[in-house]
C-alpha cells in the first residue's frame, strides 16, 4: 500500500486485486530476529504461518485440477486459523511454468504456479459479496464456483450481523456527509469516518447499531482488530517469496519469525502428544515441494550447501509409516497442521498464562 493511503486510513489490502507483480514481502532482514517486548506497546497476538511452495502447481494435469489443489490448501488454512500463508519459487518452478488447460482456449492470462496459487487463494479468502468488486475477470478463475466454500467468520451472509464485516469502498458519495460509503453486503451500504479511494478492502466496525439509515459514520479498523479485540479468527494473509530464504527474511512482522519447523519424511520421528513447542510470536511451518524441502535448500542461492536442520529449529515427520510411497503436499498440509494443532495450542496456553 502507497504511504498516501496509510495516512487516509487503516485499510485492508488484502484484496484490492490480485497484482500482476506479486513480489510484495516487505524486507526484515535476519531470518530469525527476536525482539524484547515492550509493556507499552499493544499485546501483540500470536500468529501461525505456513510456507508452501509454487512448484506443487506441476502436479496438475490440468485447470480444474490445478484449482481444486489450491482449494484444498485455503480449506486447510481456514480450518487450522492460519493467519499467513506464504508461496514461495524454487528453480523448478521459476522457469515460466505455467497452468494450462488440455484445450486452447486462446486466452494469453496464464501465469506461473505461485502466481495461480496466491490468486486463487486471495480470491477464496475474500467474502463472497466483495469478489465482484475486487477481482476481475481471469481465465484461471473460471472453475472457483466449484470449490467447496471456506465458510470463515468474516464470509457473513447478508441477514447476519457480527460486531465487524469486510467491505469495499465505494465511488458513490454520501450525501451531506464526509467519509466514504462502503459495501459491507448488507441490504444498505454503509458510511465510514474516513475519505477512501474506491475499490479498496476495509474491515469496518458494526457495533451493536444495526440502524443502516443512521447518519452516524462507522469506523474503519486494521483487520487485525477482530481477532485482538473479539477473538475471531478473521482469514489468512498470502504473500509471494522468490525463494525459500526470502520466505524468512521478508517476514512481515516485526522481529520475524521466532521458531521455524520444517516438515519432511527425512524428520524427526515424535508423537504429537509428546512434542513441546517453546512459546512463540510467529510461528512458520515449511512444507517442501515434489522433492522435499531439501531441494528448495539446495537450489536457493542463498542457502545453498546449508544442512536443513541448521535453518530450522525444528525437522520433523509428521505422517511416519505411510502406505503411500509419497504424500502431496496438499496432503501433507491436512495431515501436518492436525498434527501440530494440540503442540501449537499448548504453547499458546503457556503464552496466556
Amino acid at each position: 500500500m502507497e504511504k498516501k493511503k496509510e495516512k487516509r486510513g487503516e485499510a485492508d489490502a488484502r484484496s484490492k486485486s490480485p497484482p500482476d507483480n506479486i513480489a510484495n514481502g516487505v524486507s526484515n532482514g535476519k531470518f530469525k530476529k527476536k525482539k524484547k517486548n515492550n509493556n507499552n506497546e499493544a499485546k501483540e497476538i500470536p500468529t501461525v504461518s505456513i510456507a508452501v511452495p509454487g512448484s506443487i502447481i506441476h502436479n496438475a494435469q490440468s485447470l480444474d485440477l490445478a484449482t481444486r489443489l489450491a482449494g484444498q490448501i485455503a480449506r486447510a488454512a481456514t480450518i487450522f486459523q492460519i493467519d499467513e500463508v506464504v508461496i514461495y519459487d524454487n528453480k523448478c518452478s521459476s522457469n515460466d511454468y505455467e497452468v494450462k488447460e488440455t484445450n486452447n482456449n486462446n486466452s494469453d492470462e496464464n501465469e506461473s504456479g505461485a502466481a495461480f496459487l496466491i490468486r486463487i487463494l486471495r480470491y477464496l479468502e475474500t467474502p463472497q459479496y466483495l469478489r465482484k468488486a475486487l477481482f476481475p475477470r481471469h481465465n484461471n478463475l473460471r472453475f472457483v464456483g466449484m470449490l467447496p466454500p471456506l465458510d470463515a467468520p468474516h464470509h457473513l451472509r447478508k441477514h447476519e450481523w457480527a460486531p465487524y464485516r469486510e467491505g469495499v469502498t465505494l465511488k458513490e458519495k454520501a450525501s451531506n456527509s464526509e467519509g466514504s460509503l462502503v459495501d459491507v453486503g448488507l441490504s444498505k451500504n454503509v458510511l465510514i469516518n474516513q475519505e477512501l479511494e474506491p475499490g479498496l478492502r476495509v474491515t469496518v466496525v458494526m457495533g451493536t447499531n444495526r440502524n443502516l439509515g443512521s447518519d452516524l459514520p462507522r469506523q474503519v479498523v486494521s483487520s487485525s482488530k477482530p481477532r485482538e479485540e473479539a477473538g475471531m479468527y478473521w482469514g489468512y494473509r498470502v504473500r509471494y517469496a522468490s525463494n525459500i530464504s526470502s520466505v524468512f527474511k521478508d517476514c512481515p512482522y516485526k522481529g520475524g519469525y521466532d521458531h521455524l519447523i520444517g516438515t519432511s519424511e527425512h524428520g524427526l520421528i515424535i508423537n504429537s502428544s509428546e512434542l513441546t513447542i517453546p512459546v512463540f510470536r510467529h510461528l512458520l511451518i515449511a512444507f517442501g515441494g515434489l522433492a522435499g524441502l531439501e531441494e528448495s535448500i539446495e537450489e536457493d542461492e542463498n542457502l545453498k550447501g546449508t544442512n536443513v536442520r541448521e535453518v530450522f529449529d525444528s525437522y520433523l515427520n509428521t505422517c511416519p509409516r505411510q502406505g503411500s510411497r509419497t504424500i502431496r503436499t496438499e496432503e501433507a498440509i491436512f495431515i501436518s497442521l492436525q498434527y501440530f494443532q494440540e503442540p501449537v495450542n499448548r504453547a499458546l496456553q503457556r503464552i496466556d498464562s
